[in-house]
């Protein structure tokens, strides 16, 4: 089957099935894994699909992708962005992970640093953190949610407000042209909100995907942070914004 009849037809699939495989495609159509992945490749690049690890998914609305596909999706940069915020992470420091897989990178960054005291609401991040006996892992409580490992809601943001510590690192879902921090869970933006304000300096961690995905809630503006670590220059208009509001930008070295 020639490729202007497999892209709509992969369209549909995906359609129904909210993601594809590679293998399946290829022995749906009886084409080489090659071929298929040039196809998903440039239905990425019209912004039609997203490519995960081993196959594509819809691009993102008002819902988010499944944990797996997000932990898999740009790995490798996720790893340069958290390895340069663990850097300049001094030992000692008191600080916030929030919900998200590339702080859950951060988190994994850490597991060498002294003398550090984490709060988080993200149980994944705490499981990490138990490997390093240099460090004091204190979890929020809240609501679990089971998708991910995340816990949030009011027992949450109590809890947060409890402290003051040196550094917030968050993530966020998505990130517009504006620079709004978007997300879909109003209850993780109330967490991200809270965590925010209850830091001396707060950090985002994010790769550049995010700027291609839309997401209904807003956290902030990228205003109120102090630093964002990404793996690509952003957009010169948003990059202009950010010298305007003082926000450092950090691209991780090899990415």
């Amino acid at each position: 089957m020639a490729q202007g009849f497999r892209l709509p037809e992969i369209l549909e699939i995906a359609r129904t099935e909210g993601r594809v495989t590679v293998d399946g495609l290829a022995t749906r159509f009886g084409v080489t894994a090659q071929t298929i992945r040039r196809d998903l490749a440039e239905l990425d690049d019209a912004g039609k699909l997203e490519r995960v690890h081993g196959g594509a998914i819809l691009r993102s609305g008002t819902v988010n992708i499944g944990y797996q596909e997000r932990a898999a999706l740009n790995a490798d940069d996720k790893r340069a962005i958290a390895h340069a915020c663990a850097e300049a992470i001094p030992e000692g420091a008191s600080i916030f992970l929030a919900i998200g897989t590339t702080t859950e990178a951060v988190a994994r960054e850490l597991r060498r640093h002294a003398g550090l005291m984490v709060v988080t609401n993200n149980m994944n991040v705490a499981n990490i953190l138990a490997d390093n006996p240099q460090c004091q892992v204190i979890l929020t409580g809240g609501t679990l949610r089971r998708s991910d490992g995340g816990l949030t809601g009011p027992l949450t943001e109590a809890a947060i407000r409890q402290f003051k510590v040196d550094i917030a690192v968050i993530g966020c879902s998505a990130l517009d042209a504006e620079g709004d921090m978007l997300d879909y869970d109003m209850q993780e933006v109330g967490v991200s909100r809270a965590l925010i304000a209850q830091a001396r300096k707060a950090w985002l961690v994010t790769d550049h995907s995010k700027l291609s995905r839309t997401a209904p809630a807003r956290i902030d503006s990228l205003s109120v942070l102090d630093t964002v670590f990404t793996n690509r220059p952003l957009p010169a208009p948003l990059r202009a914004r950010c010298t305007d509001w003082q926000v450092n930008m950090v691209v991780a070295a090899g990415s």
